[in-house]
């Protein structure tokens, strides 16, 4: 049994990396939003807002084997109409909520016998998109922090590594998806014809947490329906 800190795991791919980890591993999940769903789970549940709560008031577990942070934004707006808070925000959001946990629990993390790191970034962030200045440039350092961070922390036998989704099936992306033809349209831009799940960028951040990825580090995993590597 692994000891996991989930970050996130109110909703969306959070709340789905909590179900399918809680299984079998001890979870200590945090975020701003509290519902049903999450206090049905077997897990250690704070109700915390990651960039203005206080992370000494959690009882962390000594030694801490993974840590997956899932807040996210999706902020898409003409440049135009975009304003220096708005880059602000989604820098909090992606960057420095990740930086100040990854801080945290770093000495936890080193006790492990080996460590993962999972974050997470956009297709947005390899492939120009218009109106996703905001978020593309956030989860870019997204990108740059978990490189920099997997050679840094790899003589711990600390694993880093981020899963870049394309337009993912949650509620962050209801206003995308709110309609039939929105769905049909967002379908249609990606090469296998589809939307992303919560369940299936979960499946790989427990996968990248698993004893299976032990030699996996550094890497940016596009799961996105082909989006940010194929051309139709």
């Amino acid at each position: 049994m692994k000891n996991i800190v989930i970050v996130g795991c109110g909703k969306g791919i959070g709340l789905a990396a909590a179900k399918i980890l809680s299984e079998q591993h001890r979870i200590i999940g945090i975020s701003k939003t509290e519902n049903a769903e999450i206090n049905q789970l077997n897990i250690e549940f704070y109700p915390l807002d990651i960039l203005s709560g206080n992370l000494d008031d959690i009882n962390f577990p000594e030694t801490i084997d993974g840590l997956i942070y899932a807040p996210g934004s999706i902020n898409l707006k003409p440049i135009n109409r975009l304003t220096e808070d708005d880059f602000r925000n989604d820098f909090e959001i992606n960057v420095i909520g990740a930086v100040k946990i990854i801080k945290k629990i770093l000495p936890n993390l080193k006790k492990s016998d080996h460590a993962s790191v999972v974050l997470f970034s956009t297709v947005a962030a390899k492939l120009g998109m218009p109106f996703h200045a905001s978020v593309a440039a956030s989860k870019s350092a997204v990108e740059g922090l978990t490189k920099s961070l997997a050679a840094e922390l790899s003589s711990q036998k600390i694993s880093v590594n981020a899963i870049a989704p394309s337009l993912t099936d949650t509620s962050l992306a209801a206003q995308l998806l709110s309609t039939p033809e929105k769905r049909e349209a967002a379908a249609k831009r990606h090469p296998l014809q589809g939307i992303g799940t919560a369940e299936e960028m979960a499946e790989m951040a427990a996968f990248l947490i698993s004893d299976n990825a032990r030699w996996i580090t550094g890497q940016i995993i596009g799961i996105d329906g082909g989006m940010g590597s194929v051309k139709i």
